[in-house]
């Protein structure tokens, strides 16, 4: 995995809704829920992903929000992957929003 340059990051951010940039190397998300369970349901889909392709999120559960922070720790930084990844969470929270 290669580390992504500045550019390269601020090309990809314009792609993704919602996700910030936070202490240089994360990217970050906030993701509310009408209910508790909803939120877990999101985080177990999420984990499932993850560990499907061995790429892990930070995640942070709080009541009705659900905090999820990505980076490369092999790169020091962004790669692809995680940009890759953020789409299909963000896919996942929109089926969950329709059920």
């Amino acid at each position: 995995m290669e580390k992504l340059t500045d550019d390269q990051i601020a090309s990809h951010l314009k792609n993704i809704v919602g996700w910030k940039i936070s202490n240089e190397k994360w990217l970050e998300k906030k993701y509310r829920f009408g209910e508790y369970l909803k939120g877990v349901e999101f985080v177990q889909a999420i984990a499932t992903l993850s560990e499907e392709v061995n790429h892990h999120p930070f995640i942070a559960i709080d009541y009705k929000l659900v905090t999820l922070k990505l980076t490369s720790w092999r790169a020091n930084g962004l790669t692809e992957l995680d940009f890759e990844l953020v789409k299909r969470y963000d896919e996942i929270f929109d089926q969950l929003k329709r059920i």
